[in-house]
């Protein structure tokens, strides 16, 4: 198997993975046996434990000293913000409305780029940006007059705008600390200091919980965000990253929505409307105008460095 064919595979399992988890989460909070930061803790404590015990079997390698708190920062908006909205967010979205919105990150990722890094906004970035924002603003009127049982409630859509942007803001602010050192050692130190940011506030749930009480289904639903969105996702993206450019790894994104709604409207979580299809086509019809123009000034670079 070539390079660039596993770095396709791999972007394409992660985000197949996030998509399945998406409607997995819904299914969780819909049972209402476990709080989101309680559920964050669970998913915090495997993860910080499976990264820690295969960093055992791996070449010891440290974190200087100047770099813990930025990892630690780090891991507040990187993981602490984004999944700790996700999880609340889910509680008053719909499936498929979360996915859409999911789809963001690109264009977030080009205002941080713009902000921090230099990179241009081009005419066809701007119009990608006002695309998307109209697709936005018609899911948040749709979901405020509507008043169907599957609609979104304008906080769970901040929340999940909120979701995005700190997520992005982690990609573009901190990517020089995420290569300098190897996923397992950045992601268990990430991992442990989300654990134990989350701590104070989940203690109370953790005793209270009755575990025993949960029912089957929603503890394979459980194990999967722990082994599988959080555990193996967070081996795939940076193998994907490897081997293929960052605009391709982004246009990945487009498949949780893809994903979220085939299973959500076949378990009946979900149902699509006109409304529903139409957000959807303008908030991923802008990010692929914004997705395009970063592949093209990328692929212009070279013959404008090259003497």
């Amino acid at each position: 198997m070539n390079d660039k064919l596993t770095g396709h595979l791999s972007i394409a399992a992660a985000y197949t993975i996030f998509g399945l988890n998406i409607v997995f989460c819904k299914d969780i909070a819909n049972s209402a046996v476990v709080s989101p930061v309680v559920l964050f803790t669970l998913r915090a404590i495997g993860a910080t434990a499976l990264f820690w015990l295969i960093s055992i079997f791996l070449p010891h390698e440290r974190i200087d000293k100047g770099d813990f708190l930025k990892v630690a920062t780090a891991s507040v908006v990187g993981l602490f913000v984004p999944q700790m909205t996700f999880l609340v967010a889910i509680t008053m979205s719909s499936s498929i409305d979360t996915a859409v919105l999911g789809t963001l990150g690109p264009i977030f990722t080009m205002f941080f780029a713009f902000l921090f890094l230099g990179e241009p906004i081009t005419g066809k970035k701007a119009g990608g940006v006002a695309l998307s924002f109209a697709g936005i603003i018609f899911l948040i009127f749709n979901s405020v007059y509507s008043g169907g049982a599957q609609n979104s409630s304008p906080l769970g859509i901040a929340l999940l705008l909120l979701n995005s942007i700190s997520f992005s803001f982690y990609l573009g602010v901190f990517r020089p600390l995420i290569a300098k050192y190897s996923v397992v050692t950045f992601m268990k130190w990430m991992f442990l200091f989300s654990l134990l940011l989350s701590l104070p506030f989940s203690a109370k749930g953790l005793i209270t919980t009755d575990f025993c009480a949960i029912p089957s289904n929603v503890r394979w639903e459980i194990g999967y965000l722990i082994l599988f969105a959080t555990f193996f996702a967070y081996f795939l993206i940076p193998l994907g990253q490897k081997h293929i450019r960052p605009t391709l790894v982004s246009m990945y994104t487009y498949l949780q929505p893809i994903i979220a709604a085939i299973v959500s409207i076949a378990t009946g979580m979900d149902v699509i409307t006109w409304q529903k299809a139409l957000a959807t086509a303008l908030v991923v019809g802008g990010v692929v105008l914004v997705s395009r123009s970063r592949a093209a000034a990328a692929n212009a670079q070279p013959k404008t460095t090259r003497h």
